[in-house]
């Protein structure tokens, strides 16, 4: 036995070792880096107003004549303004998805899709850093793998900042869909490598993952019957043979 484990721990580690230090990599960022600034929460002031039903100068019931189809209505702020938004049907060549609209609470205009001037307005507002905005992007396909597609269209702002921060404000409903630095993008890498998504980042239940996870077990136990044979075993050994020796010098 003692053989045989000693030849499958060292086959199981040299193979694993890598692995192995991976997590170790991983695991460590991820326990360091605080999960708060890891969301970009520090990068956005959340102001909380208070919506004042009397200035809802547009009723529900115009919105609703001139958008029947409404769906999931809601009140809300685009800076100091009092916002609707809502979602209504729209056609995609052959498929039914849905579009958000937001509209002016006060007047009933339509103030979606934002344009440019308005997205850098909103960036600025909801920032809390004093830095410049370096680059300004409208993103109506293929976005980047750290903004979810759902969230399309949307305006990308980059601010000049060593942590390359980046805000997404959606074209469609004014609101913050990303909050992100470059220490976010470093801890996504860091995830998938910890739980070995070497493939889809949607994908972390992997077959590798598991065959690794049961090699790792065998690799444990073989080292721990290690252990007992090289430590346990030896010690329990040198005792009986001092014990032995004492016995025949006191014959002796």
């Amino acid at each position: 036995m003692h053989k045989a484990a000693r030849t499958l721990h060292k086959w199981l580690m040299l193979f694993l070792g890598l692995q192995f230090v991976i997590w170790s990599v991983t695991g460590t960022y991820m326990v360091f880096m605080h999960i708060d600034y890891i969301h970009g929460d520090s990068l956005i002031s959340n102001p909380q107003t208070k919506i004042n039903p009397d200035k809802l100068q547009y009723s529900l019931a115009k919105l609703l004549q001139t958008y029947p189809e409404a769906e999931q209505i809601s009140v809300g702020k685009l800076m100091q303004q009092d916002v609707y938004r809502f979602s209504i049907p729209a056609i995609n060549t052959t498929i039914i998805t849905t579009q958000q609209v937001m509209l002016n609470a006060q007047t009933g205009e339509r103030l979606s899709p934002l344009n440019q001037t308005a997205a850098i307005a909103l960036a600025q507002y909801y920032y809390l850093g004093n830095e410049s905005i370096t680059k300004v992007s409208l993103l109506n396909d293929n976005p980047p793998f750290e903004l979810s597609a759902r969230h399309l269209p949307a305006w990308r702002i980059n601010f000049d900042h060593f942590s390359a921060p980046s805000l997404y404000i959606s074209a469609d409903s004014g609101l913050v869909v990303g909050k992100r630095h470059a220490f976010w993008r470093l801890f996504d890498w860091m995830f998938r490598f910890h739980v070995m998504d070497y493939g889809d980042a949607e994908e972390i239940d992997n077959q590798l993952l598991f065959w690794i996870a049961l090699f790792s077990t065998l690799a444990t136990v073989s080292g721990l019957i290690l252990v007992y044979f090289r430590v346990l075993r030896r010690t329990k050994n040198k005792r009986k043979s001092m014990l032995s020796k004492r016995k025949h010098s006191g014959v002796a």
